[in-house]
């Protein structure tokens, strides 16, 4: 092998161990990096999104009016 071919393999490998090296962390640390939320508060969200929604928007300025008449 030539130097310029072991270079690209070095190169190649290189990039290789990058990428398998924060596949490996990600999946080792599996967590989010902003912290969990509160069960409660995740149950609370999934309970408002099956509900129908009370106000509906209807084009410029409606939601202006809207917010004005609560």
């Amino acid at each position: 092998m030539t130097t310029k071919m072991l270079e690209r393999s070095v190169r190649k490998l290189t990039r290789e161990v990058e990428s398998l090296r924060s596949f490996v962390i990600a999946i080792v640390s599996n967590r989010d990096d902003e912290g969990e939320y509160k069960p409660e508060f995740v149950k609370e969200i999934l309970k408002a999104s099956r509900e129908k929604p009370e106000f509906k928007y209807a084009g410029k300025g409606s939601l202006l009016k809207l917010a004005k008449s609560i």
